[in-house]
């Protein structure tokens, strides 16, 4: 059945919930918007999924540690992987229940109609973004961080103001990115990659002087991939709102509100926050660059 036809024969739900943000002891947040449903309809293992009986999630590939391992979601190992399961096992689905989809990382939250049930790819929630499509409530509360080779000027940056004139790169299309053109505003033209297996290389051949990332992934970085180079620092929050990651889904997905339970359950019980420790646990503290 088309998903368009699934979605008009779900009730719609009046109520609005209030929740509580996600790990890193949260401040609190509503809940994500999107179409709500009866609790009827988020009937555990019944929900009107793309593929009946299943739970298909998407993500890019290579899937990057520490979110994921070895490159495969479908093994529950990363932070991401075992969210996704923890989130499918509260909407009723085992993990033989769960497809794998490869997405790209700008496919995921780009207008159109989505061939997956959620996403799951340190998709940061913006209202932009929401424009094009639905997100569950936050699963992760992020920084963004400057990785740089340790010989490198980047290295020796104490403030944003000290990276304006160093050469910066980042992925398309991300939050990085965002914080590079919007918040440093470098003198000279960042470098942008499709893929950050693309700006690691860069950064690895002096390409650029400096990655901006995820403060997660700047530590495995650092610490597995590209061992002579340090985390610089972190940048601060200027908004007053934390950046956080969240599940994305189709625009007029009838599973958000489910979605979004299922999340605010995981919260409340401490599973995040014990997948957190678990798999996040070496991404400590970095200095911050104001």
């Amino acid at each position: 059945m088309p998903l368009a036809r699934r979605v008009a024969r779900l009730a719609v739900c009046s109520a609005v919930v209030l929740v509580t943000a996600s790990a890193c002891a949260p401040e609190p947040e509503k809940k994500a918007s999107g179409n709500a449903t009866t609790a009827a309809s988020c009937a555990p293992g019944e929900l009107a999924t793309v593929a009946s009986g299943k739970l298909t999630v998407g993500t890019d590939k290579p899937a990057y540690a520490p979110w994921f391992e070895d490159n495969d979601p479908a093994n529950g190992k990363g932070f991401e992987s075992a969210v996704a399961y923890a989130v499918a096992k509260q909407l009723g689905y085992d993990k033989g229940q769960v497809v794998w989809q490869t997405v790209p990382f700008n496919s995921s939250f780009a207008p159109g109609a989505k061939k997956f049930d959620f996403d799951i790819n340190q998709v940061s929630i913006s209202d932009q973004r929401k424009k094009a499509v639905a997100f569950s409530s936050g699963y992760y509360e992020v920084r963004q961080a400057v990785v740089a080779l340790k010989t490198s000027k980047a290295a020796k940056a104490k403030s944003v103001a000290d990276l304006k004139d160093v050469k910066l790169g980042a992925q398309v299309g991300t939050t990085s990115l965002d914080f590079v053109n919007d918040l440093v505003k470098p003198t000279q033209k960042p470098s942008v990659y499709q893929k950050n297996d693309f700006a690691k290389s860069a950064l690895k051949n002096g390409q650029v002087d400096a990655i901006v990332v995820d403060l997660p992934t700047a530590f495995y970085i650092t610490g597995a991939e590209v061992t002579d180079a340090e985390v610089v620092g972190q940048f601060e929050n200027t908004t007053g709102t934390p950046e956080r990651f969240g599940l994305v889904l189709d625009k007029e997905s009838a599973l958000t509100s489910c979605v979004s339970g299922a999340v605010d359950k995981l919260r409340d019980n401490g599973t995040l926050a014990s997948l957190e420790k678990k798999w996040l646990s070496e991404a400590v503290d970095a200095p911050v660059l104001k």
